[in-house]
């Protein structure tokens, strides 16, 4: 019989986010599916926040500090803050200083982990990926959605182009469906994109339909949720392997 490793993963979250506390273990147990020795638990603290504005987002980010030290205590292995903008809202190469800070926290706490934002981990990814041109798909009001191209750019990732739906209830975010991003795609200049980010925030949901939009346009295809848990498994020691959407063609 196979005693299998458990690995406990972390969260920080807005509190009126859904989807990440769906979407990381999607991608994660479809990624261990073929496994029987590894197996992942997943643990949420929250930071309050409703709307997506700079002012929420500011406070809101101050409060992952608690969060980080209240995921001290279970202990975790991995965790990831799950919020792309509140992150690049705080200036350019922001994630940098913030996963540093969060992890300092953990370690004050007496249990080291390192801590993944989903800012970094779309940038990091990308970039590991050889993906230096984008396109991106975005729930975000018109400044904010221009703060985040920006700030993707600033880490030598083109943005080709970008549309973003003008959603700053949080809570109408997490509802927006699948087909609209796909719809969002025939308004998207992607030819001379490398790769397209069907939601550049961890709040869209987009899981169930990265097959269907990598079958359309015919290349790569991913998101900021499943960049995040990427990037958790390269921190915990293994390979993620090809992407969703890769793997659904072939």
């Amino acid at each position: 019989m196979t005693t299998s490793r458990i690995h406990r993963i972390g969260q920080i979250v807005p509190s009126s986010n859904t989807t990440m506390e769906t979407e990381i273990p999607a991608f994660l147990n479809r990624w261990s599916a073929a496994r029987d020795d590894l197996r992942f638990t997943f643990h949420a603290s929250r930071m309050r926040m409703k709307h997506v504005t700079l002012d929420e987002l500011a406070a809101m980010d101050a409060d992952s500090r608690r969060c980080a030290a209240e995921l001290s205590d279970a202990p975790i292995d991995v965790a990831g803050y799950a919020c792309l903008v509140a992150i690049m809202a705080m200036g350019p190469g922001y994630h940098r200083s913030s996963e540093a800070a969060l992890g300092a926290i953990a370690a004050e706490g007496g249990r080291p982990f390192p801590v993944v934002t989903s800012a970094g981990a779309l940038c990091d990814e990308l970039t590991r990926l050889g993906h230096r041109r984008v396109s991106l798909l975005m729930p975000y009001a018109d400044g904010l959605a221009r703060i985040v191209a920006d700030y993707v750019a600033a880490e030598g990732i083109e943005v080709i182009d970008y549309r973003n739906f003008g959603v700053t209830d949080n809570q109408e975010v997490g509802r927006i469906p699948g087909e609209r991003l796909l719809a969002a795609l025939d308004g998207l200049d992607t030819r001379a994109a490398d790769c397209v980010v069907m939601s550049a925030c961890v709040q869209m949901p987009s899981f169930d339909v990265l097959a269907a939009a990598g079958r359309r346009l015919g290349k790569p295809v991913t998101s900021t949720a499943e960049c995040t848990a990427r990037s958790m498994l390269r921190r915990l020691g293994y390979e993620p392997g090809p992407l969703v959407a890769e793997a659904a063609a072939g």
